[in-house]
């Protein structure tokens, strides 16, 4: 077989690698950005703005709210929707450049790009949507010992981020191994 016709060969290849990258983040970030923006109208059709409705004991409730600020309830005042809004934005861009830097291969990358894109975009909905801010309303503790509510979009950032900093710390490891000694 000569060079050129395995050149051709391995196209299709190439092709179905850019194909699949695609297909994986476009499938978790409709799949979390669909599912984020369904249980933020389900809170807000349902429940009572304030109102803690448990789930599971005291553990696990359901308490609608707006955070005007961002992930742990991180307020900087008048601005913060407009800043976080623009910081998310900024974000989206900065995850772009990940994306196409990041080989077909490495499914914990893209992963992990689709779910902080897809918790951010879930996210950015509601700041256009809402002045008042980002809905959440799961809300994990005990007692007045509790977690700051929180959505969908926020476990899918958290554990997106979560997964990025493993993949780096793989990238990293796996090039710090010596090069193999030439026989």
């Amino acid at each position: 077989m000569s060079l050129a016709e395995s050149d051709v060969l391995a196209e299709p290849r190439a092709t179905s690698s850019r194909v699949n990258k695609k297909v994986l983040i476009a499938a978790v970030v409709g799949t979390v950005v669909v599912l984020d923006f369904v249980t933020k109208m389900w809170a807000m059709n349902n429940l009572t703005f304030g109102y803690p409705v448990p789930v599971v004991g005291d553990f696990f409730r359901f308490t609608y709210t707006h955070n005007p600020g961002a992930a742990f309830g991180i307020n900087i005042g008048e601005h913060s929707r407009l800043f976080f809004l623009s910081l998310s934005l900024a974000a989206l861009v900065v995850l772009g450049f990940i994306y196409r830097s990041t080989p077909a291969r490495d499914r914990l990358r893209l992963l992990a790009v689709a779910l902080v894109s897809a918790g951010a975009i879930g996210n950015i909905i509601d700041r256009f949507r809402f002045e008042a801010g980002v809905v959440d309303f799961l809300d994990v503790g005990i007692g007045v010992h509790r977690w700051p509510i929180f959505n969908v979009a926020d476990m899918a950032v958290s554990i997106g981020a979560v997964l990025l900093l493993i993949s780096f710390y793989f990238e990293e490891k796996d090039g710090d191994e010596p090069e193999p000694a030439a026989g």
